[in-house]
């Protein structure tokens, strides 16, 4: 599998979410692949993936997963990202990431863990020496 079909199979999976369709699940992900969420949730197998896709998108709608740029090397990928959701209690979440995809020799995603990063950044010593932190309560991941 080269690098264009390991992009397009990540493209095709941020983009289940932002329709959402559960197609393709079987031909995107291994039998035994290993999911993990960067806040800790991890997901072991084809099916467990595609409940917590269904059961997700019954809670909250993505409302953006842009890719930023990927790196290559060997068997594996890694993809930088926005994403944003909207909670059906109207909560809304939004932070940059990374994923670091690893792929069957099929070209299937045999694992894929996500790292995440608050996108409301800052300097916390722009006004000297010492850290002023913004008072924000630390994010899940």
């Amino acid at each position: 599998m080269d690098e264009g079909q390991r992009e397009a199979a990540i493209r095709r999976w941020f983009g289940l979410w932002l329709e959402p369709q559960e197609t393709d699940l079987e031909t995107l992900f291994t039998p035994d692949a290993v999911y993990i969420e960067s806040w800790g949730p991890e997901y072991h197998g084809a099916a467990a993936i595609a409940h917590w896709f269904r059961e997700w998108n019954r809670r909250g709608r993505v409302l953006r997963w842009e890719i930023r740029q990927f790196f290559h090397k060997g068997d594996q990928t890694v993809v930088e990202w926005q994403f944003e959701n909207r909670m059906a209690d109207g909560r809304r979440e939004a932070f940059d990431g990374v994923s670091l995809v690893r792929f069957s020799p099929d070209g299937r995603i045999a694992r894929l863990q996500e790292f995440g990063c608050n996108s409301t950044r800052y300097d916390p010593y722009r006004n000297g020496p010492e850290p002023e932190f913004s008072g924000e309560a630390p994010r899940w991941f």
